[in-house]
């Protein structure tokens, strides 16, 4: 066994074998995979093995496509069989809302060039004459769908891994991880130890204890799943062909050939957790006792579908384990606050996802980013407020409504509250239906009434109507948003201005009292993050950005070293903040401070410490809705009383609180691009209006490959859509975000947000699309819903174009 590595992985399973196979494939060849048991042990051997292209999220889809690809030519590569079965798949949808869901996954399909689409009751019944399609509304057909044999896929991973030079050792437990002073690890093993520069934890079913090793704790919990195979079948005995899989997700089971027979499960309501205090290390191919009436209702409801599947008798039970995270989807990238240490765990769609799942890990080992922007996926998304308790509760929920349609917007109740600050049970009195960003509850709307909950769709909801009275009454006279959520850091010493340029694309304001905007760039030259930064004083730094992004941005301020004596810290859980915006706002807080806000005293860009109702506050003349404000930063133990002062003042005016659903109408009026919407490593600064944020003339995280990247044409170009009011009016729909755009049938980019814009009378859009296809003026089409919605091309944003109202 190698003493030595660039990259150790930890597993021996579906994904850590595709991790070791495409890192050798991109180029690493001095790699190791350590297997406490036999590769497939845990997980991967009894998992069902399902296969399909299409997802909600563009970028998952891309890789699952490429996972559906890869098997064949796997096979080709290594001469190992992958067991690849691709008769198709079927997809059935029962309700108004899996149609809309399906339709706009098929205009997603004709986007990025993928077979998916709708076909009539007659040739489905031809493709499946097995299946009763009665009260179906539509039905979908991808033809390359299907499954593959799990321990032949594992296998063929491992050869082709092991064909290019890594080496795999099995039945070899890892005993300890120990992080070294140079940023290398030692991994430990009975057959001895092995020194590199990754650790990468791809576990699986002990994703958590393997964890533990190196002192994380992951947000994971195993739960039980069941599925069976039937005996042979006559009626499918005698089709000379491989029938298609049935997804009636509204059916709540899953089901497909096996043998000549049917396999069939189901992700059930009354569900149960396993091994919640740890997985036992002697579990291996194992499996539990069988427990079918509790998948009875979802049995029954397949066998009404397929009513051949309720004459076979049962083959065999497999009641097996999977290990979920907190949203159903992969705790994937490097730890934030270790050096050198990956994760790759939780994982359940493991064939649709598992070669594109090593792709993202390898390009990011060996280059230091994917080449999507896969926050979805980001272990940094969940912070240690992601506990036991919140992820017992979210695997409950997430695993009882595996096939239940996550709408746009949708707010889940499971886990919550987790994090709340000082003024939320009075925003709750008044009507707040909240949210949840990375852990804090954050007020989306008021309806005036507590304990008001949202509505979910994808057409306009409940809290259509009341957003739009937040949104004109913050135009009219004045608005109060808590934006206690955005992520605040200090940044303090003798070198605070010199690290800041050093992160920082933007040259730092050198003048106490004046702020900026800055990007954040990533590895590849394209929006790691944007921030506003405030010089407060000669030697101190105000710094806001995206709140869910705090642990993912953390990575690259830890990229450059601190000066001696200077100090970055997060302020995100001591202070709160409040935005205070509309006409009226300079009048609102006359009324509460002896500051001077008039533009003359309080230019826009600008800051000062001052008082507002007794409160000590850090005041910036920004703001996100794009019309006159100001943001007011506080001590946490303050906000309740500057949220009631702030209230009561306003009351006068005729203001009153806004929430975050109305921000992003607003900000969307304005044209304001959003980060992990507008911005995201994916796009360089020029594709989103931003370059002459980059200063060049400086030294700056990345700057080689912004550099490098500006050098370069715009692949595609941020624009501002408007769209047809009658098409928009017939559907009840406004465009969201993922909506494909079209240009006399031709694909042009997609949506990157949407809402309807009630100040400006349009439904709005901001969206990419390719490099000089559209320009001012042209008519487009906006596929919402998946149906097409006749759309122009902005020349500018519709409100305030030329930030009078923002610098008044």
């Amino acid at each position: 066994m190698r003493t030595e590595a660039q990259a150790v992985v930890i597993g021996g399973g579906l994904i850590g074998c595709s991790i070791l196979y495409h890192l050798t494939k991109l180029g690493w060849k001095d790699v190791v995979l350590l297997e406490r048991d036999e590769l497939t042990s845990g997980s991967t051997w009894h998992a069902a093995a399902g296969i399909h292209g299409l997802h909600d999220s563009a970028n998952i889809s891309r890789l699952q496509h490429y996972t559906m690809n890869l098997y064949n030519s796997l096979e080709e590569e290594t001469g190992q069989s992958c067991g690849v079965f691709q008769p198709g798949s079927l997809y059935l949808a029962q309700t108004e809302e899996r149609v809309h869901q399906l339709k706009l996954q098929e205009a997603k399909a004709k986007l990025y060039g993928m077979d998916f689409g709708e076909i009539s009751r007659a040739r489905a019944e031809e493709l499946h004459p097995l299946v009763n399609f009665d009260g179906i509304k539509c039905i979908m057909w991808e033809p390359s769908g299907g499954n593959v044999d799990p321990s032949g896929v594992t296998n063929a991973y491992a050869a082709g891994a092991r064909q290019r030079g890594a080496e795999i050792h099995r039945f070899t437990p890892v005993t300890a991880t120990e992080a070294q002073p140079d940023g290398s690890w030692i991994v430990r093993t009975p057959k001895g130890d092995i020194r590199t520069d990754w650790v990468i934890n791809a576990a699986g079913l002990w994703g958590r204890e393997v964890a533990a090793l190196a002192g994380i704790e992951l947000p994971l919990q195993p739960t039980e799943h069941q599925y069976f195979v039937t005996e042979s079948i006559p009626e499918i005995a005698a089709i000379e062909r491989r029938l298609p899989s049935v997804a009636d997700r509204d059916g709540e089971y899953y089901m497909r050939q096996e043998g000549k027979g049917l396999l069939i499960g189901a992700y059930e309501k009354d569900m149960r957790f396993w091994a919640e205090e740890g997985t036992p290390l002697d579990f291996a191919h194992d499996l539990f006792a069988d427990d079918l009436e509790r998948i009875e209702e979802n049995i029954l409801r397949a066998i009404d579908r397929v009513p051949v599947a309720g004459t076979a008798g049962i083959k065999r039970v497999i009641n097996g384990p999977m290990i979920w995270s907190p949203d159903s989807n992969v705790i994937l990238g490097p730890v934030p606050e270790l050096k050198g240490y990956f994760c790759c765990n939780g994982i359940i769609p493991g064939f649709s996802q598992s070669a594109g799942m090593g792709l993202m890990v390898a390009q990011w080992l060996t280059t230091g980013e994917m080449e999507y922007d896969m926050f979805a996926w980001d272990m940094a998304r969940f912070g240690a407020w992601a506990d036991k308790k919140f992820t017992k509760a979210r695997v409950q929920d997430v695993y009882a409504h595996r096939f239940k349609i996550h709408f746009p917007g949708e707010e889940r109740a499971a886990g919550r509250p987790v994090r709340t600050r000082p003024a939320y049970a009075r925003q709750k009195a008044m009507g707040a239906v909240f949210g949840l960003n990375y852990g804090w509850e954050h007020p989306l709307w008021y309806s005036g009434v507590e304990g008001t909950e949202d509505t979910d769709g994808f057409t306009r909801q409940n809290w259509w109507g009341p957003v739009g009275e937040e949104c004109k009454g913050l135009r009219a006279h004045a608005g109060i948003i808590d934006i206690s959520n955005f992520a605040k850091y200090r940044c303090k010493g003798p070198g605070a201005e010199d690290w800041l340029n050093a992160v920082f694309a933007n040259k730092m304001p050198s003048e106490v009292g004046r702020s900026c905007l800055t990007p954040l760039i990533g590895v590849h030259g394209g929006i790691a993050g944007d921030a506003t930064v405030t010089k407060l004083a000669e030697d101190e730094y105000w710094i806001i950005s995206s709140g869910m992004a705090e642990r993912y941005q953390k990575r690259f301020y830890d990229m450059v070293p601190l000066p001696l004596g200077t100090t970055f810290e997060s302020m995100t859980e001591a202070m709160c903040g409040f935005n205070v915006a509309g006409p009226k706002s300079r009048a609102l807080l006359q009324r509460l401070s002896n500051a001077s806000f008039e533009t003359d005293d309080f230019k826009f860009m600008r800051s000062k410490r001052v008082e507002i109702a007794g409160v000590d506050c850090i005041a910036l003349r920004v703001s996100f809705t794009g019309d006159l404000g100001w943001e007011l930063h506080c001590a946490a133990e303050d906000q309740l009383r500057l949220w009631e002062a702030l209230i009561a003042a306003g009351k006068e005016l005729g203001a009153g609180p806004v929430g975050s659903r109305a921000l992003m109408s607003l900000r969307i009026e304005k044209g304001y691009g959003s980060w992990s919407r507008e911005y995201s490593p994916e796009y360089w600064p020029q594709e989103v209006g931003i370059e002459r944020l980059c200063k060049l003339d400086k030294d700056f995280l990345h700057k080689a490959a912004v550099a490098e990247a500006m050098g370069k044409p715009a692949r595609e170009e941020l624009v501002i859509l408007a769209l047809n009011e009658a098409d928009v009016a017939a559907s009840n729909a406004d465009a969201t975000g993922g909506e494909p755009i079209f240009k006399d049938g031709e694909p042009l980019g997609r949506v990157s947000s949407g809402a309807y814009g009630y100040t400006v009378g349009m439904s709005l859009a901001l969206g990419f699309v390719k490099a000089g296809t559209a320009k001012a003026g042209d008519a487009v089409e906006v596929m919402v819903l998946g149906q097409p919605h006749r759309a122009r091309v902005l020349a500018e944003p519709p409100f305030d174009p030329k930030g009078e109202k923002l610098r008044a």
